[in-house]
């Protein structure tokens, strides 16, 4: 029976816990509850409502960290009070964030690791903007300094994750973005194609979040080169190396995509994907000092000193940033190398035992020369009772979030499937979801849906979004 009036009834700390006033009362869901409640019956309300969620590390539809080993874990409750943006208080934890920057300057070939610059972030896509933010002031004291126009910044990509579009629109820069072609990645030619005298760069992805491809940087950087010598435009590349980053220096360190290209001014990168940090971290490394504009630096006087800042948070935690240098130490790069060529290997299990059901083209099958550890496919020409939307729900069954998700333009036409093979998948782990998936085919074949689902009815994580209010809208 449901007690109707909490105000009456007198805890007992004896009591067993689901007899306590919080578990035989409705949870307040609109209004500030009026009285204190014992913690362990709080935590256990709590607790329980989390069952809901998806279990982590099942979810191949993310590219962010679900395990991590016990020392992280103790790290980041060792920091959980510490804000790392109040470097007087916190100087070692500073400290800490300065060498992690150096490391990865030294990592993507800055030609001075040591004085260039840098910061941590919450996430990739802070870290994005903030690139996209120096290379808009760049591009502007150049078009000062030569007496042109700086009102009308564009900035040209390919397809992209959300936070590009969300960038363009928040700092009021034009998007200039390349349709989807068949091989699913901006050419060199099409980035030539967007570019003009306001483009302020363009954005290279190492590692996109449709299909997980590498976009090819060198080759981009080299036709920029030669756009140059034409016609004495000088543009700059960012590279978003959300997820690529920390995967092609360790499996694939051939690829020159970084800051070996004089072309590429910055890199963002995720600390909290393949970088393997909790979820939190990101990095922006600057090729030198001076390509980040010091009109953007504030020196802020904050609890007894000042200290220079470029970062659109204030006040975050220091832990990810303290278990990320733990990372860096424990694994270096030999340790990153066995640990992402793991991952690749997975994938390639995967791939392969996609693939062996004979009903699926393979997109991308997860080579690292190509991409980051993930497998892509889509449906065979042949007819099928079923599509990948209603595949991804009857995968959900079992627990797995294998999203299904329509490509960008022009190739909206095309449905695909994607897995992230994360640190923590294992070759185990793969056996299972393919046996699920083995299952999840006969299902369907056998007891074929009425209707397909449909984009809009099943889950689905592309990583892209649709704005609230269209951009003619906003610009009208």
């Amino acid at each position: 029976m449901t007690r109707t009036d909490p105000d009456v009834v007198v805890d007992n700390e004896m009591d067993d816990i689901f007899a306590s006033t919080p578990m035989t009362t409705r949870a307040p869901k609109t209004h500030f509850p009026e009285h204190e409640q014992e913690p362990r019956d709080v935590y256990q309300l709590v607790k329980d409502e989390l069952m809901l969620d998806g279990v982590a590390r099942m979810n191949l539809a993310t590219f962010c960290t679900t395990w991590v080993e016990p020392e992280v874990r103790q790290l980041m409750d060792d920091s959980l009070d510490k804000n790392i943006i109040d470097k007087d208080e916190y100087p070692q934890t500073a400290e800490l964030e300065t060498r992690c920057i150096h490391m990865l300057a030294d990592l993507f070939h800055s030609p001075d690791a040591a004085t260039t610059i840098g910061t941590s972030t919450t996430g990739s896509s802070e870290a994005a903007m903030l690139g996209g933010l120096a290379a808009k002031w760049r591009w502007k004291a150049r078009r000062q300094a030569d007496g042109k126009d700086a009102s009308r910044p564009n900035l040209v990509c390919g397809p992209v994750q959300v936070c590009w579009e969300k960038f363009a629109r928040y700092f009021d820069i034009e998007l200039r973005q390349a349709p989807m072609n068949a091989g699913n990645i901006m050419t060199p030619a099409e980035a030539l194609a967007l570019c003009d005298e306001n483009t302020i760069a363009v954005v290279v992805t190492f590692g996109q979040t449709f299909t997980g491809k590498f976009e090819d940087v060198d080759a981009i950087s080299a036709a920029l080169d030669d756009l140059q010598q034409r016609t004495g435009l000088d543009i700059d590349i960012h590279v978003d190396a959300a997820s690529g980053g920390f995967v092609a220096p360790f499996c694939a360190p051939d690829i020159r995509w970084d800051f070996r290209l004089p072309r590429v001014k910055s890199v963002n990168v995720s600390g909290h994907k393949t970088g393997l940090a909790p979820l939190g971290s990101g990095w922006v490394i600057w090729r030198q000092a001076a390509d980040l504009p010091e009109e953007l630096i504030f020196n802020v006087n904050y609890l007894g000193g000042s200290m220079p800042t470029f970062n659109l948070n204030f006040s975050r935690p220091g832990g990810q940033v303290v278990a990320s240098y733990y990372n860096f130490l424990r694994l270096g790069k030999e340790g990153y190398r066995k640990v992402q060529s793991a991952t690749y290997a997975v994938a390639n299990h995967l791939s392969t035992g996609i693939q062996n059901t004979g009903r699926f083209d393979i997109v991308f099958d997860g080579n690292p020369q190509e991409g980051i550890p993930a497998v892509t496919w889509k449906l065979t020409g042949e007819a099928s009772s079923f599509n990948l939307f209603d595949l991804a729900e009857e995968l959900r069954t079992r627990g797995w979030l294998v999203p299904a998700y329509t490509l960008p333009p022009n190739q909206e036409a095309v449905t695909v499937q994607r897995i992230i093979v994360r640190h923590g998948l294992s070759i185990d782990m793969a056996d299972l979801l393919l046996a699920d998936l083995g299952n999840a085919i006969t299902k369907l074949d056998n007891r074929p849906p009425s209707r397909p689902l449909t984009a809009a009815e099943a889950p689905s994580f592309s990583h892209t979004g649709t704005a609230a209010v269209p951009s003619e809208l906003v610009h009208s």
